[in-house]
């Protein structure tokens, strides 16, 4: 037996965790809770969900203009919800951090006046609440068990801080809207997939291999000792071989030289060896030529005969 379309969400919303509460229940949404189980969690009655979702949905579709709808998210598990849902109804969607005057100061560069305020967590999102009720913006927000509702107009009670469960409360909700403007048919299944709707780590959206650096082939430095353990790279093998056949083959044509030119080389030093001596002769010659102190000695013996002749002359 085929499922209603009522029947079909609540499963969804089921699988998604949307009826897990938290251990504190607010005054205010006590009305929407179902039970609480033996560890403390209150349990949030899915019908009711399912109800505020169909009436936000009728408040949403009642606007002409979509882009006079802000939706909104603080909370990180809510930031593509949100932007998947300004996609698919053309709403205007802020994700992260809200800017505060965005409602109220008109001098802002950012500043809007919508006419429907979606939010995803009233505790987080508590400053464009503040300034919504500033000007008369109607709110609607996806209350928690513990989630204040002060200036919220429309509560969908649902688990706000599961990252499944946020998606799939988007989706069910976008859904709505667009078979109530006519865009799909309650027959004809939405063929967006809930999963573009969750949360995704940033280490998910890398894909397989972005981390894997470039493998790089650079030659090590001339001279250098490669790591123990560590082949020498091609690159390195290749340029050694190149720069050895280099060095042969210039080194060839130097170490010939002296084998072509040996008989000459030999026959020359002859002369040049005869010069040297036939040099050297003459110079040791005219040196001991030149050494008068050498017969000095006799000279020098031959002093007294002249001391002689000096005393005599005295």
């Amino acid at each position: 037996m085929a499922l209603s379309q009522k029947e079909a969400d609540i499963q969804l919303l089921l699988a998604a965790g949307v009826h897990l509460g938290t251990k504190n229940c607010d005054f205010q949404m006590e009305r929407y809770v179902w039970k609480r189980r033996a560890d403390g969690i209150y349990i949030i009655n899915l019908g009711k969900t399912w109800e505020k979702l169909q009436l936000a949905a009728r408040v949403i579709v009642a606007i002409e203009n979509p882009q006079d709808i802000c939706v909104q998210s603080a909370r990180p598990y809510g930031q593509r919800a949100v932007l998947k849902f300004a996609t698919y109804t053309g709403a205007h969607s802020i994700a992260g951090r809200h800017t505060p005057g965005t409602f109220t100061n008109q001098i802002q560069e950012s500043f809007l006046e919508p006419r429907l305020l979606i939010l995803t967590d009233p505790r987080t999102d508590h400053q464009p609440i503040k300034e919504s009720s500033l000007g008369n913006i109607p709110t609607i927000a996806f209350a928690d068990t513990d989630s204040p509702l002060k200036h919220v107009d429309i509560a969908i009670p649902a688990n706000n801080k599961g990252k499944h469960s946020i998606g799939a409360l988007y989706w069910v909700l976008t859904r709505m809207v667009l078979q109530m403007r006519g865009t799909i048919t309650a027959a004809q299944p939405w063929d967006v997939m809930v999963d573009l709707f969750f949360y995704r780590e940033p280490e998910e959206t890398k894909e397989p291999g972005e981390d894997d650096a470039p493998a790089t082939d650079f030659a090590p430095e001339y001279g250098a000792t490669p790591a123990l353990g560590l082949a020498p790279t091609a690159a390195a093998t290749e340029w050694e071989q190149g720069a050895a056949a280099d060095w042969d083959g210039a080194a060839a044509p130097t170490a010939a030289a002296p084998a072509a030119a040996g008989s000459d080389w030999n026959a020359a030093p002859a002369p040049a060896a005869q010069e040297w001596s036939g040099a050297a002769a003459p110079a040791a010659a005219g040196w001991e030529s030149g050494a008068a102190p050498a017969a000095a000695p006799a000279d020098w013996t031959a002093a007294p005969s002249a001391a002689s002749g000096w005393e005599s002359a005295q």
